[in-house]
């Protein structure tokens, strides 16, 4: 998962910088229930914008590079 994830990264890095949930999801492959986990216990870190919650693409490549 994680080499699948550097291949898209480069593709990815020139475009966003900030993800949404349902992007992150569909990157790491969770569920919605998991993604809220990984944020109430500070895992992941994000930004919430107009009730949009809003991930850094960095946090989630160093995430999975843990």
């Amino acid at each position: 998962m994680l080499a699948e994830f550097k291949s898209m990264s480069s593709e990815e890095e020139k475009t966003a910088q900030w993800l949404k949930s349902s992007e992150v999801r569909k990157l790491l492959k969770i569920s919605p229930g998991t993604l809220q986990n990984l944020r109430i216990n500070g895992t992941l870190h994000y930004a919430k914008v107009g009730g949009i919650i809003y991930y850094k693409y960095d946090d989630i490549k160093k995430l999975l590079e843990r």
